[in-house]
């Protein structure tokens, strides 16, 4: 039997939930590392991530490094004693950190791999119309989400179900398989399994403004994936032309109607309190939307106070 002594890495809510299923099963949390602070916002106040806002609130020892291959840093993280690290939704790790605890480093990763390794597995599996997604435990190694894998946990997608409500299913599936890991590294009976290296493996890339743009020549399904995977964040956007007027505006809900027409894709029209666009084999009904300086607002609420001509259209 192993006494575990953890160090958790990690940044966002997402992580968060992790660390709170292993802080109120008493394992002893030796440290935990989170991102610097950082400004955001209109005002640039300094933001703390979520995970150093939980550290501060259970008095757990901080670090909060900005490089992880810093001398200093190495020296105070091997002080802290540990002899497992767990690792969910930070960065990469050098191998002089990875490497540092007896018992090893192990990530919880939001997705079946080696489908989806990379920084978006929740949005990319919505986005792509899987039917199915889950979470891996696995050990760290030298590349990004290739390690040996521990424990994997499945559930199924929602056809209606969005990256934010995936994203709160995935992390109480993915509290229930870290610390049936943790129980597994405690009495030594962890077994792994090689990831494949070859075959269709989809990749969770980077989100950025070019692919979360929304491209209404595309068959209406794969928009309607692509804007709840990207809801409620950072959000679906296009551009919506009315005359001389442009607007670069978020879409975070739509239904899907398959069917024939015989409109351009991109054409707008505004009916019933309702803002159809068109694809090229049926049309959107977009029901949540932002416009630039404005918050968030049903089409109805929009609809109240903007007024659209025929001319309208996005693109």
């Amino acid at each position: 039997m192993n006494t575990l002594k953890i160090v958790f890495m990690g940044t966002p809510d997402f992580a968060v939930g992790i660390l709170d299923a292993i802080y109120q099963r008493d394992y002893n949390i030796v440290g935990v590392i989170t991102a610097a602070d950082k400004p955001a916002g209109r005002g640039q106040k300094i933001k703390y991530s979520a995970v150093k806002e939980y550290a501060l609130d259970k008095g757990l020892n901080l670090l909060q490094p900005t490089n992880l291959k810093d001398e200093t840093f190495l020296a105070e993280l091997k002080s802290l004693g540990a002899n497992l690290q767990v690792v969910v939704a930070f960065r990469m790790l050098p191998e002089a950190v990875w490497k540092m605890p007896e018992l090893g480093t192990f990530n919880l990763h939001a997705s079946l791999l080696p489908q989806y390794r990379g920084a978006a597995p929740i949005n990319w599996a919505v986005i792509n119309g899987e039917q199915r997604t889950g979470v891996t435990t696995f050990f760290i190694d030298e590349k990004i989400d290739t390690g040996a894998m521990i424990l994997k946990a499945e559930t199924e997608i929602g056809t209606d179900e969005t990256a934010g409500e995936l994203h709160d299913r995935l992390m109480n599936l993915g509290k229930d398989t870290v610390v049936k890991t943790l129980a597994l590294v405690e009495a030594g009976n962890v077994e792994t399994t090689i990831q494949p290296q070859e075959g269709d493996i989809k990749t969770a890339y980077k989100l950025n403004k070019d692919n979360c743009k929304i491209d209404w020549n595309r068959p209406g399904i794969e928009i309607y994936n692509q804007i709840r995977g990207l809801s409620p964040y950072p959000a679906a956007w296009t551009f919506i032309k009315d005359g001389d007027q442009e607007w670069n505006v978020k879409v975070y809900e739509a239904a899907f109607t398959h069917g024939s027409h015989n409109r351009v894709a991109g054409n707008m029209i505004v009916e019933n309190k309702e803002i159809k666009v068109f694809t090229t084999d049926g049309f959107l009904v977009l029901k949540s939307l932002q416009f630039p300086g404005k918050r968030r607002m049903t089409a109805v609420e929009l609809l109240n106070g903007m007024n659209f001509t025929t001319e309208a259209i996005a693109n």
